[in-house]
């Protein structure tokens, strides 16, 4: 019979870890395997230590044990993003009812780490057959994961970050502007709103899925918004394309407090696509120095002249121009300086976002139903979150906010103390 130590409390040791030429003999083959062999061997130890901790040490006679020694089996553990092979002691209560779990080997099986593993490289654009290839913990006994459990793991995971994404709370978050932009997900029309904080970062709200970019679909997203927090006691400018739709939902939602600025870029892109090719470059050139204007008069006076120029031989052309100038103008109107003035002319920003969302989510084509889109795409556009920046111009962000209350006609009592900056 075994001999068991006598007292509970000196149910540890101390033993070293490795020698030191087992110790170079895995460094040879590179810190990653001298990193993982360590690792395993440490996990061995610690699990030793809880098992002696019930059952006391090999050898030693402890009348008073919780447990016993209850063989061995295979396990693993999660390492790198994959699963590893490994070799667990068993133990059962003294009266052997039932096994003792191991908390030691609760904390290393723990399924969290392998998920976000996979969830990150695969909207990195892996694909669940070629994952087992990125997955290497330099260890010889790994298990490989099946194409059935990584997809699993996904839709899961997908799930969770849909829930989290439409879960935001936007409670006390103050937005100077609000970027709306549409994408198309396999026939799918994903409406997306952006968010610019008083600070310039900028920040998802949310999403919408429909079958076009229509008034209703904008205000499913905006009236999501107000239930999430958002607040229209102050004004915000919104920036959109040239879509009519946009604009009409956005009024019928905030009503005064939504100052419409829409999109330069899109503007041009539609007059130039009435126009021939010899005639691009110069219109092109013609309303890009209208929209560097400083002053709004000026470069209203510039648009018409080449509305009016363009009116005898491209006169779609023409009705293109003067449909919605004021609307392109108005952060010419609010008088932004120039470096905000033409970050907000633009919906660039959140065009920037879709295009990041779109290539993270590439590898999927097919959609089978509008929430399956708008969970891909809420992953896709967390996951494009990570890289957002500030926005050029935002230390004259307080500008914008006085212009806004101003142009909305809010009394100037309204305006918060944040708001240093004035415009004459």
């Amino acid at each position: 019979m075994g001999v068991y130590q006598k007292k509970k409390e000196e149910k540890t040791r101390n033993v070293a870890v490795l020698d030191v030429e087992t110790l170079r003999g895995m460094a040879a083959k590179g810190l990653m395997n001298l990193s993982v062999q360590l690792g395993m061997e440490v996990l061995q130890q610690m699990i030793e230590i809880e098992v002696a901790g019930y059952a006391g040490e090999k050898g030693r006679h402890y009348p008073n044990r919780d447990g016993y020694r209850h063989g061995s089996e295979r396990t693993t553990v999660v390492m790198g993003g994959t699963k590893v092979q490994t070799t667990r002691a068993r133990v059962r209560k003294a009266d052997g009812s039932a096994e003792i779990p191991l908390e030691t080997l609760k904390l290393v099986q723990n399924d969290d780490p392998l998920t976000e593993a996979i969830v990150s490289k695969l909207l990195c654009g892996i694909s669940c057959r070629k994952y087992a290839r990125t997955a290497d913990a330099g260890y010889s006994k790994t298990r490989s994961i099946s194409k059935s459990e990584i997809q699993r793991r996904f839709r899961e995971a997908m799930k969770n970050l849909y829930a989290e994404f439409f879960g935001r709370s936007l409670k006390d978050e103050e937005y100077r502007a609000i970027m709306l932009d549409g994408m198309d997900l396999g026939g799918n029309a994903i409406l997306a709103a952006m968010g610019i904080r008083s600070d310039g970062t900028k920040h998802m709200l949310g999403l919408a899925q429909g079958g076009s970019e229509n008034s209703d679909v904008v205000k499913t997203l905006l009236n999501d918004l107000l239930e999430r927090g958002l607040t229209r006691e102050q004004p915000a400018l919104f920036v959109l394309d040239g879509g009519k739709a946009l604009a009409k939902g956005v009024k019928a939602v905030f009503g005064n407090s939504a100052v419409i600025q829409r999109c330069q870029v899109h503007k041009k892109r539609n007059v130039l696509s009435h126009l021939p090719e010899s005639k691009k470059a110069d219109a092109s050139k013609r309303i890009s120095l209208a929209y560097m204007e400083d002053e709004y008069q000026e470069a209203k006076r510039r648009l018409e002249l080449l509305a009016r120029e363009l009116d005898l031989a491209y006169p779609t052309a023409a009705n293109s121009l003067r449909e919605g100038m004021e609307e392109t103008l108005t952060v010419h109107r609010l008088k932004l300086p120039g470096l905000l003035r033409q970050t907000l002319s633009s919906t660039n920003a959140i065009e920037s976002a879709n295009s990041v969302c779109a290539g993270i989510i590439r590898r999927v084509s097919n959609f089978n139903t509008g929430e399956t889109a708008l969970r891909h795409a809420a992953a896709g556009f967390m996951e494009a979150e990570r890289s957002f920046r500030r926005i050029k111009g935002y230390r004259q962000l307080p500008i914008l906010q006085d212009a806004l209350l101003k142009y909305a006609g809010f009394p100037l009592t309204e305006i918060p103390s944040s708001a240093t900056m004035n415009i004459a």
